[in-house]
């Protein structure tokens, strides 16, 4: 199988590949080691995704939330959640991965402000765990089977069956009440949405030198609040965050540009090259040298 590779924006949302541009529809099957370190990075896109486990194990990270998903187990990611998958114990893990674009559900306005909309607006509902031992799990697993099934006989017309297949699931989950609108009065994710405000902040200005002040001010947060947010959603602190991502942007420089380390260090944000070194080695293992000259 190829390798996996994630394009990320600024506010760490993923840039889907569908495989028809004009057909928001995503189905692979891929091992969990196609992944770099077998591990995605922490992301989150307007789709909602569907994970089933076809042999091994997968631990999941949703806002905060961590889980294990078993053989046959299947989980749904509700649109704009920040999660990724990871290995459970170092272990290899085959998986299927549908995402699957609101907008493909039906194109009726009335049914999708019925039945559609609400549901991915309520912020209660940020993933459904379907466990095989189930009942319901066995049913939710046979639909994402028969999606898969037709996406690798690869027929003329399989889209179109595996999304009526994803729209009756859809409705069943409805009907067993798995999927349900939010309460009135509640917001959707508006912590979320700060999250993603900070993160895409500190990405065009982590070059500056930057305080936990304004990166809380442009999540419209307390100091206090901002942390609190980070350590829900990305396990770490904001200056923590800022600073590997600094070092992420080094390795771009390291590898594509002629800099000496001095200049790479201030042109990411540091003020002095021997903390720039210190971090590189804490986040990578290596100093900024020894990754330019390995060639990574």
């Amino acid at each position: 199988m190829d390798n996996i590779h994630f394009q990320m924006m600024e506010d760490l949302s993923e840039v889907i590949q569908y495989e028809h541009p004009d057909i928001p529809l995503y189905i692979r099957t891929a091992n969990l080691s196609d992944s770099t370190d077998m591990c995605a990075p922490c992301h989150w896109h307007e789709d909602i995704e569907w994970i089933h486990i076809l042999d091994g194990r997968m631990c999941y990270y949703i806002n905060g939330t961590r889980m294990t998903l078993n053989k046959n187990d299947s989980l749904m990611v509700n649109s704009r959640q920040m999660h990724y998958g990871y290995s459970y114990e170092g272990q290899n893990c085959l998986y299927s991965c549908i995402l699957f674009h609101p907008s493909l559900f039906c194109s009726n306005p009335t049914l999708l402000q019925k039945y559609v909309v609400p549901i991915l607006e309520n912020p209660g509902l940020e993933y459904l765990h379907f466990r095989s031992s189930q009942e319901p799990g066995q049913e939710v697993s046979e639909f994402l089977s028969q999606i898969i099934e037709r996406k690798e006989q690869q027929r003329e017309g399989y889209e179109m069956e595996s999304i009526a297949l994803m729209q009756m699931l859809w409705g069943r989950l409805i009907q067993k009440k798995f999927l349900r609108p939010g309460e009135d009065g509640q917001v959707m994710g508006e912590d979320l949405k700060s999250q993603n405000n900070m993160v895409s902040y500190i990405s065009r200005h982590y070059h500056e030198k930057i305080t936990l002040n304004e990166i809380a001010a442009s999540g419209h947060m307390s100091r206090s609040k901002c942390c609190r947010v980070f350590k829900h959603y990305l396990q770490q602190s904001p200056i923590n965050y800022l600073n590997a991502y600094r070092v992420k942007v080094s390795c771009n420089m390291l590898r594509n540009t002629d800099k000496n380390i001095t200049e790479i260090a201030l042109a990411c944000g540091f003020n002095h090259p021997s903390y720039f070194s210190k971090l590189f080695y804490e986040n990578l293992g290596c100093t900024p040298r020894d990754y330019r000259n390995s060639g990574v």
